[in-house]
């Protein structure tokens, strides 16, 4: 090959090599501690209008398929009215039981979102349904005193036979009476917490408890089903003695469910075991911390065990934070990883700690990205129509991990629904009152506002490394 051909090949190589390296991404081109991670279900700082996008396709579903009306049970035609002597009417059959504890949940978090974005669809959601139960409550209450037979959505409002059918939505009515004490469901809570107080079944000290499934059981989800609504008739009435209930209740189910080890809860105890095996559940511990912030709203500042319950709710917080999956979720046993991603867990935690954030109880640097990443996934696990998925069935207490691994998920379990929309309601609150920002691609809260956008910066904002 001629020198000058040879020549004019190398200087052609070599101007592609260097277009070639030019165009390929390496360390002294490109920054690479700021390339974005491909995330399984998202990351960083979401803004309002996309966390209120997601409870609104949550609500718009719930409002299409949770309807507030009576039929005739015979033909199926909807009523406008009711009376007593109207014996063939029921309500209308929806995909969820209006007077269940779980939409007792789901009432309780549309008043919390209402708050949070004040969009009055979601207080109409919860009024509109409150005040069709109280219609079937007092159109009905004869025929079943007489009868004995109603419709039975309907009877656990009018004859509660459990803490499942009487707290929660107890607990919802009375949250609306305080924002407005003119609707008419003060006879329902009375009635409602005449049963908890008077009826329910107890320990020989006063613990909330079971005959199921042995003899003298306690079980963790009766902390939500039964001191919540406690301590807020206390908020609704001002007497102490609700107060004092509601926190010893809480006092006598962590003495026998906290486990100090792992900052966590066993589902149940048993009063006959000679040793009460932890079985970390993931919605029990849900149930346990979210009573944990119903009691502290509205225990008052100076109630002698308000300290003792704040300790025990950091505790549960610092051993939840730390089990929390790198998608964000949950498992359904908290501290086995080989069981599933759940849902309305993760939703109840992340409502949970980004409250414990906002109420100043818990340090934002620590668990605000703890409870940003919780959205995230609980976001990704709602669906176009508004469904939530990934969420386990109804559980009952058990003492072998098969047994909780291998519940069924579903989305038409109604567990799922009233703690997304309250994680959703939270978050939009932690934006509000919080300053998140991205440093480094790392999510960080700050005590005040950052005035920068730079991807990496000082305290200060004004210095890039």
């Amino acid at each position: 090959m001629k020198p000058l051909l040879r020549t004019s090949l190398l200087v052609v190589w070599l101007s592609f090599y260097s277009t070639l390296c030019a165009q390929q991404t390496n360390d002294t081109n490109t920054p690479l501690h700021l390339t974005k991670p491909n995330y399984e279900h998202g990351y960083g700082i979401p803004s309002v209008d996309e966390v209120k996008a997601t409870t609104d396709r949550i609500l718009r579903y719930l409002n299409s398929v949770t309807p507030a009306a009576f039929v005739d049970a015979h033909s199926g035609r909807e009523l406008t009215t009711v009376d007593a002597s109207h014996t063939g009417v029921q309500l209308k059959r929806g995909a969820f039981r209006l007077t269940s504890y779980e939409w007792g949940v789901t009432y309780s978090a549309m008043l919390a979102a209402h708050t949070a974005t004040s969009d009055e669809r979601y207080r109409e959601y919860v009024v509109k349904r409150h005040a069709l139960i109280a219609e079937a409550a007092s159109a009905f209450s004869h025929i079943y005193s007489t009868t004995g037979k109603i419709d039975p959505l309907v009877r656990p409002v009018i004859d509660p036979h459990s803490l499942d059918d009487a707290g929660s939505v107890c607990c919802s009515m009375i949250k609306s009476l305080i924002a407005a004490p003119q609707l008419p469901l003060r006879g329902l809570v009375d009635n409602y917490i005449n049963y908890i107080i008077n009826k329910e079944y107890r320990l020989s000290d006063g613990i909330f408890a079971r005959l199921r499934p042995q003899k003298n059981s306690v079980w963790l989800d009766d902390m939500f089903m039964g001191i919540p609504p406690i301590a807020y008739m206390g908020k609704l009435t001002g007497d102490w003695i609700y107060f004092d209930e509601a926190a010893r209740q809480v006092i006598l189910f962590a003495g026998r469910m906290f486990v100090t080890d792992d900052n966590l809860f066993r589902h149940g105890w048993v009063e006959e075991m000679e040793s009460h095996p932890a079985f970390y559940w993931g919605r029990a511990n849900g149930w346990a911390i979210l009573t944990l912030c119903e009691v502290l709203d509205v225990l008052p500042p100076d109630h002698p065990r308000r300290d003792e319950i704040m300790a025990l709710f950091k505790a549960h917080a610092s051993g939840l934070a730390c089990l929390q999956h790198h998608t964000g979720f949950w498992h359904q046993l908290l501290d086995r990883n080989d069981t599933y991603l759940e849902t309305s867990s993760t939703a109840i935690f992340t409502y949970c700690l980004a409250h414990g954030v906002d109420e100043g109880w818990l340090d934002a640097k620590v668990y605000g990205p703890v409870a940003l990443l919780g959205w995230h996934a609980v976001q990704s696990a709602v669906n176009d129509e508004g469904q939530v998925e990934n969420v386990c069935v109804g559980t009952g207490m058990g003492f072998d991990a098969a047994f909780y691994a291998y519940r069924p998920v579903n989305v038409m379990a109604a567990h799922g629904y009233g703690p997304a929309i309250w994680a959703g309601a939270e978050i939009i609150r932690l934006l509000q009152l919080q300053h998140p920002k991205l440093n480094d691609s790392a999510v960080q809260f700050y005590d005040d506002e950052v005035p920068t956008d730079q991807p990496i910066f000082n305290y200060d904002g004004k210095v890039r490394f």
